[in-house]
């Protein structure tokens, strides 16, 4: 059995910023409609001062920033200088970016009506006190929303490559629950938790579930190849393989681009995601 991967910091400050950047048009319309509910859900107003937490290449800040107008203001932070590179291209619109850890990050006291995340909140190492930070930047009766991943067996992603592989690499060990990833926040008991320890009222998770196109190309099958080629760049498959010879590599990607070739689409493949729309207030 291998152990399973441990996420930390210093992961999108090397290769996995590297390989963010490099995906980031793909990777961004992969999580375009759970951004977009999750914007929808926190109906940000004209005016409005909005906390971008994990904003990557810009992706949520620059719609966040149309819906405030030029009266209101949007800051994003990320850990990855190669994604806020991305975001500070020219013509990208007019936001306000810093490379900051939100869980330590100096913030304005009492500075923001919402708070916002998409994808961005999962690898706190201390998440209580990270969201408890954060919601000292919170106006009294301002608002947190983010979107998070369900369980891993719920998305696609996750599930259709590490399938595959069953019976070529060995067991992949169990994360710990709690441990930060892309999963840490699946059990909604424990994100309820941990928003009332951090001071939160009002707290709340619907499920969000859509179709995502994990590949593209001009035709099905060079669909399925770049949706091998994301699957061995970015994500768990990547991890497992890393130390891997290539002969098993070659395996893999022979059962990963078949599991891939089953599922529908005809420029993309389309693939399940599960998420929990996550929304709380800072009573004062």
């Amino acid at each position: 059995m291998t152990k399973p991967a441990v996420y930390q910091v210093s992961d999108w400050v090397g290769k996995s910023g590297d390989n963010w950047v490099s995906n980031q048009r793909r990777l961004d319309a992969m999580l375009a409609a759970f951004g977009e509910a999750a914007i929808a859900a926190a109906d940000p107003l004209p005016g409005e001062h909005v906390l971008d937490v994990g904003c990557g290449a810009g992706a949520s800040s620059f719609v966040l920033a149309d819906r405030v107008g030029a009266e209101g203001r949007v800051l994003g932070l990320d850990i990855s200088p190669q994604l806020l590179e991305r975001a500070r291209q020219p013509g990208h619109g007019a936001v306000d970016f810093a490379l900051a850890d939100a869980a330590t990050a100096e913030l304005a006291a009492q500075a923001y009506d919402l708070l916002f995340s998409r994808f961005g909140v999962m690898f706190f190492g201390d998440p209580a006190a990270a969201f408890g930070h954060m919601r000292g930047a919170l106006k009294p009766g301002g608002r947190l929303v983010f979107v998070c991943w369900r369980g891993a067996a719920e998305n696609d992603w996750v599930r259709l490559p590490m399938g595959a592989i069953r019976g070529i690499l060995p067991p992949q060990g169990a994360p710990d629950p709690e441990a930060p990833g892309p999963f840490s926040f699946s059990d909604p008991l424990r994100v309820e938790r941990l928003l009332a320890e951090a001071g939160f009222a009002d707290i709340a998770l619907a499920p969000f579930d859509a179709q995502i196109p994990f590949g593209e190309g001009v035709t099905r099958e060079a669909a399925n190849d770049d949706a091998l080629g994301m699957a061995f760049a970015v994500g768990p498959l990547s991890r497992a393989l890393a130390d891997q010879d290539e002969g098993v590599k070659a395996r893999c990607a022979e059962a990963v681009r078949a599991a891939f070739a089953a599922r529908p689409g005809e420029r993309s493949v389309l693939i399940d995601g599960a998420a929990w729309i996550v929304t709380a207030r800072n009573p004062g």
